[in-house]
């Protein structure tokens, strides 16, 4: 079989010239019989390196481009050469432990040593009829991850967040503690400090030799973080096509949709709830369907996408598409995270999608009745904080009192073993009292 990118390089080098530009947009004269929606130009700039953009319309006589970076130096007349070949990535082993930018490469410009294989950066999810089914369950080293919601081999779970609730420190912890043999970790908007963060996170508990880092700050131009996006998937699909088991934390999803309302909005589309466009569903659905078990022979990529939640709104639009497309739902608590427990999670509201199948009967039973005994002290906190309750009244509400101190304890656990030793844990606190 033929590399596409092989097929697109033996096309010849088309050039067309720019027109006018208008901010990050750009109209381009001389194209409009070769270009495609998607293709990717390479325009010229007096003293400074090539601006990179993607075609997003084409007119009988232009085509319109959107520009990855600022449109600074680009003047009219400027040459735009036609780069199909640009939207395509070479991931290898050689990747590992480096920090790249949505070009693929290092901080100070390098590109590490690419593959054989190219990779499409907006490519198609394998076939759903094809998909393997869900893996075993995944030692997290966390017990709340281990039993209440547990994560399979090729599951896509999603952590909803406000700021400032121990959302990344989770997110690091999954890093650390899924045994994976590559980690992609993509950290798109993010802070420049962060980045950092979660490198030297990384590099502390001894995984960032098996980790590739793709990051996009909160300054870089929208098309640039979505590109970041696109590239994280694409080295974590190079490795499950390798037949690796990647483990994908992606932080954010929410990101994302800002970079891809900002680009939408420029192109002319309507403003939806929340200024987002229509396509925003559509964009987030494309991007998380590529995550998940590959076709027979290959491996999985295990994905942990983080959602931000304005004002600690789980009904927001962002997190309300995402939910949906996801295999789960671990939501983190600001509640929770004032009193001090970490990781915050708030199990009454998450919920994994691999159990029951995940669990035996045996550990499905501890479970619901855990769940039970937690929704039973929630339920009786306020009555119990205005001191009204009287011991006695209801005996499952005594059991819940006595126990959740220790339940609670068990939820912030961070020494398990594997998942055994954690629902051993668990039944022991079931059976006291």
């Amino acid at each position: 079989m033929i590399e596409p990118a092989l097929i697109e390089s033996l096309r010849p080098s088309v050039y067309g010239a720019i027109a006018a530009v208008d901010g990050a947009k750009l109209r381009v004269g001389g194209l409009a019989r070769f270009v495609r929606v998607g293709d990717r130009l390479s325009i010229t700039r007096e003293k400074r390196p090539p601006l990179i953009a993607e075609t997003y319309a084409v007119e009988r006589d232009a085509a319109l481009a959107y520009a990855f970076e600022s449109t600074e130096g680009v003047t009219a007349g400027a040459r735009a050469e036609l780069r199909p070949d640009i939207a395509f990535a070479r991931p290898s082993k050689d990747w590992l432990g480096r920090v790249l930018n949505w070009r693929g490469e290092t901080i100070d410009g390098a590109a590490p040593r690419g593959g054989a294989r190219a990779m499409r950066l907006n490519a198609p999810p394998p076939p759903a009829a094809l998909r393997r089914a869900l893996g075993p369950r995944l030692a997290t080293g966390m017990a709340a991850f281990d039993t209440f919601l547990p994560l399979c081999r090729g599951q896509r779970a999603g952590v909803f967040a406000g700021s400032g609730v121990g959302k990344s420190t989770l997110l690091s912890s999954f890093a650390a503690g899924v045994d994976a043999d590559v980690c992609v970790l993509a950290l798109i908007g993010e802070r420049g400090r962060e980045v950092r963060s979660f490198v030297e996170a990384a590099r502390e508990a001894g995984i960032l030799d098996k980790t590739v880092v793709i990051a996009s700050t909160s300054d870089e131009p929208p098309l640039a973080r979505r590109e970041s996006a696109r590239l994280a998937l694409a080295v974590a699909e190079y490795f499950r096509r390798e037949g690796a088991h990647a483990l994908l934390v992606f932080d954010s999803l929410t990101r994302f949709a800002d970079a891809h309302r900002e680009i939408a909005l420029a192109k002319g589309e309507p403003p939806s709830l929340h200024a987002y466009p229509p396509s925003t569903v559509s964009a987030l659905a494309a991007l998380v369907e590529r995550a998940g078990p590959g076709v027979e022979g290959e491996g999985d990529i295990t994905a942990v996408f983080s959602v931000l939640v304005a004002g600690s709104d789980m009904e927001e639009p962002v997190a309300d598409m995402v939910r949906g497309l996801l295999d789960g739902h671990i939501v983190l608590d600001r509640t929770i995270a004032e009193r001090g427990r970490f990781p915050a999670v708030n199990i009454r509201r998450s919920v994994s999608r691999s159990l029951p199948a995940a669990a035996s009967a045996a550990e499905n039973g501890a479970l619901l009745e855990a769940r039970r005994l937690l929704a039973a002290y929630e339920n009786a906190e306020l009555v119990l904080r205005a001191g009204l309750y009287v011991a006695g009244a209801d005996a499952a509400t005594d059991r819940a009192i006595a126990l959740f101190p220790r339940l609670d304890a068990f939820i912030a656990q961070h020494d398990m073993a594997n998942p055994e030793e954690s629902f051993a844990r668990l039944q022991a606190i079931l059976r006291s009292n």
